[in-house]
């Protein structure tokens, strides 16, 4: 594992192009194995554009392209716990404006930052697919419909516990 903030393991290249190599011989490489190198890092290292480029026989820019496409990618490491609030506008029609504020204040951060224990990313999106259950967010990949600042700090706590 990585620092104790993260339950993702430290960026390492040779392990990065384990986990590529095997899309090597898959048609559409690119999506996959950012998703890969995601999943066991957390985030998509710089290095890691390049040994997908390199492994896959595509170009950096393939790469670099597909990588700033998807919101759902990141550059740089994330904290214990990813929080995002649909902002779109059936979700701002049912109080996603207020469920921010209230939740940004609950853990002390700002949107699109980390909360001062480095342990909540708080970020907004425009769709979670769940407009029927307004206001939708997502605490790491469970997603809570009809969504209080109650019920998403209970799943905050929950996944603390759950990770640390």
């Amino acid at each position: 594992m990585g620092n104790s903030k993260t339950r993702f393991k430290t960026f390492n290249k040779d392990e990065a192009i384990k986990l590529v190599e095997p899309f090597a011989r898959v048609e559409g490489p690119i999506l996959l194995a950012l998703q890969k190198i995601q999943d066991e890092f957390g985030y998509v290292d710089r290095d890691a554009v390049e040994i997908i480029a390199q492994v896959c026989n595509v170009s950096i820019a393939e790469v670099h392209g597909v990588l700033t496409y998807y919101t759902d990618f990141r550059t740089t490491p994330s904290a214990l716990i990813d929080v995002k609030v649909c902002v779109a506008e059936a979700c701002q029609s049912l109080g996603s404006r207020k469920l921010v504020n209230d939740v940004s204040q609950a853990l002390n951060t700002k949107m699109h930052s980390q909360s001062v224990d480095e342990t909540v990313q708080l970020n907004q999106v425009f769709c979670l697919g769940n407009c029927a259950l307004a206001p939708a967010v997502m605490v790491d990949h469970k997603l809570i419909g009809r969504a209080t600042g109650e019920k998403v700090l209970k799943e905050v706590e929950k996944k603390k516990k759950e990770y640390l």
